[in-house]
């Protein structure tokens, strides 16, 4: 079992995961998060940390967010690790809740 980074996150990219993660496992892109699920050790501290709600247990996702896995685990392959807090986008809180985000994905 893993952690992973869903929809909710595009576009919100709040940051407040990495702070709490003793492993390093977050990557960044340039509007989303992912965990590396090799790196990740299921400890629970991001998920709560997350204002967006964006952080789920790999045994929590619904049928539509099973392909974050597997997006999760491609792009951690890609994109730098990220260790530090950082101010989340303007227009966050905009874009908090919102459906049919991964169109907005950018790699």
């Amino acid at each position: 079992m893993t952690f992973v980074v869903t929809e909710n996150c595009i576009k919100c990219k709040y940051t407040d995961c990495v702070e709490v993660c003793p492993v390093d496992c977050f990557h960044e892109g340039p509007n989303f998060l992912v965990i590396d699920p090799d790196e990740c050790i299921d400890c629970t501290l991001c998920e709560p940390e997350c204002p967006a709600e964006a952080i789920l247990s790999e045994d929590d996702l619904s049928d539509e967010q099973e392909p974050y896995i597997a997006l999760n685990e491609e792009l951690s392959r890609e994109w730098p690790v990220i260790t530090e807090q950082k101010d989340a986008p303007d227009d966050a809180e905009e874009w908090d809740g919102k459906t049919d985000k991964l169109q907005y994905l950018e790699r």
